[in-house]
């Protein structure tokens, strides 16, 4: 039996692994053993501990609680934390997704020590070298032993730097088929809120590069204004920072739906129920396209170039006259979703490449 150490610390990252945990559980526990270990990079229980509960992940064996800091300083402890865990204990591969601090740091301490890594959601490429997440990504893929891709753009980025990828489909997409009809079953946000299907807008913001900018910051959310003074509902789920950030945009906010972090069948039914989705989030483009939403990209680029090469994506940046013609757009019209990101068994088949190899 191969024991493989999972390292979790975003709240995308445990989405993600509901996919894979949920594989091993139901097909594949006589050949591997998971062990999770929580770095404790999103701290926030709406950030963090309820997915646990709610997808149906094991609690993590091992938690480092490192919580915010500098890009160095958070990388650093959690470095330390996890070589720990991985010389006191047997693993055969370190599992990693995407492309945080978390992510980082586990794929410098497992290489040092040659602990194979298998990075789930590898080659994605915004190119933009001043984000710290293409860092993050370029070095553990370099680093990685099985590299998998969840589409075809993501092995070409792969294959041009002389790395091969192996094509599984996208493991949201696995989860999207799974949890949207649970989530009409457990959530009730569309009627709690009073939200009519289709006719409210759904926005998310998180990135530092609009968080800590104010006049990014100030761009968003006065295009959001505007588009709630037009009589729409926005609804806007408030990431820590950016409600820390948006405490002296009193004027900015008024009009907008601001509510707290939702859980995640909560955010399924948003997005499912959106007209329009405007966020800085890859994983919520993504998340919006499963669920035939068009997206305002509220970032200069998108590793999901697929989604705006479909026309269900606007990459608008954080520009107030991008982003309202952006969502002029696409509010309101036909947009086509094909079938980009797999078959929903990535996660069976990225376990499958596991045992195999």
């Amino acid at each position: 039996m191969k024991r493989l150490l999972t390292i979790l610390g975003a709240r995308p990252q445990i989405i993600k692994a509901a996919a894979i945990s949920r594989v091993i559980r139901n097909r594949f526990n006589h050949e591997i053993e998971e062990v999770i270990l929580h770095t404790g990079q999103h701290y926030d229980a709406n950030m963090s501990s309820v997915f646990f509960r709610e997808l149906n992940i094991p609690q993590p064996q091992y938690n480092l609680n490192v919580g915010s800091g500098s890009h160095a300083e958070q990388t650093g402890q959690m470095m330390m934390g996890i070589e720990r865990v991985l010389q006191s204990n047997q693993f055969d591969g370190v599992l990693v997704y995407g492309d945080t601090n978390s992510t980082l740091a586990a794929a410098l301490a497992a290489s040092k020590l040659q602990v194979p890594i298998y990075h789930v959601e590898a080659g994605l490429r915004s190119f933009n070298p001043s984000m710290p997440e293409e860092i993050n990504r370029i070095v553990c893929d370099r680093l990685s032993s099985l590299l998998f891709a969840p589409t075809q753009t993501a092995v070409t980025n792969l294959e041009r730097e002389g790395l091969k990828g192996i094509l599984t489909g996208d493991v949201m997409y696995d989860n999207a088929l799974f949890f949207s009809p649970k989530a009409d079953q457990k959530s009730d946000i569309i009627e709690r809120l009073g939200l009519t299907p289709k006719q409210f807008v759904l926005a998310t913001i998180h990135r530092p590069a609009n968080t800590d900018n104010e006049t990014n910051l100030r761009a968003i959310f006065n295009a959001l204004q505007t588009i709630a003074q037009s009589g729409t509902q926005v609804v806007v789920p408030m990431h820590p920072r950016t409600k820390k950030a948006t405490a002296h945009l009193v004027t900015t906010l008024s009009g907008l739906r601001i509510i707290e972090p939702v859980s995640f069948y909560e955010m399924i039914r948003l997005e499912k129920n959106a007209s329009v989705v405007l966020t800085d989030s890859g994983g919520v483009q993504k998340e919006a396209f499963f669920y035939g939403t068009p997206t305002v990209i509220l970032r200069p680029e998108t590793e999901w170039v697929e989604i705006v090469e479909a026309g269900a994506g606007i990459i608008a940046d954080a520009d107030y006259n991008r982003i309202m013609t952006a969502y002029s757009a696409l509010a309101g019209t036909k947009v086509h979703f094909p079938p980009l990101f797999g078959d929903g068994n990535a996660a069976q088949y990225i376990i499958e490449q596991i045992v195999n190899q």
